[in-house]
C-alpha cells in the first residue's frame, strides 16, 4: 500500500520503496526486485493515471509523445535488465535515487 501511495503522489517513486524491501527484506535478486518492483507498480499507476486525467491535471497534447518515449525507454529498459550484471543494476539505482534526493534539496 506504501508503494501505491508514493506512486500515485510522486508519479512513480513507488519502485524506490518496493525495490529495496524486495531486495533487502524479502531476499530477492536485484534483478528480481526490480522486475517485480515495475510489474507491482504497474496497478498503481493505471489507477494513478485515471485520477490525474479526472481531474484535468495531464496536459492531453504531451500525453501521447511523452507516453510513446516512455513505453520505448521502458521496454529496451526491460530487455537491458536481464543482460546487466545485478550489481551493476543495484548500483544504478542507488546512484539515481542519491541523484533524485539531491537534485530536490537543491
Amino acid at each position: 500500500m506504501l508503494t501505491g501511495m508514493l506512486n500515485g503522489l510522486f508519479g512513480g517513486g513507488g519502485g524506490m520503496v518496493a525495490v529495496p524491501y524486495l531486495e533487502h527484506i524479502a531476499g530477492y535478486p536485484a534483478v528480481n526486485a526490480h522486475a517485480t518492483a515495475i510489474a507491482a507498480v504497474l496497478p498503481a499507476t493505471l489507477v494513478s493515471a485515471a485520477v490525474y486525467l479526472f481531474f484535468g491535471l495531464v496536459p492531453l497534447a504531451v500525453l501521447l509523445p511523452v507516453s510513446l518515449g516512455v513505453a520505448a525507454g521502458g521496454f529496451f529498459g526491460a530487455k537491458l535488465l536481464g543482460k546487466l550484471d545485478p550489481r551493476y543494476t543495484s548500483l544504478a539505482f542507488a546512484l539515481l535515487m542519491l541523484a533524485a534526493g539531491v537534485k530536490m534539496l537543491l
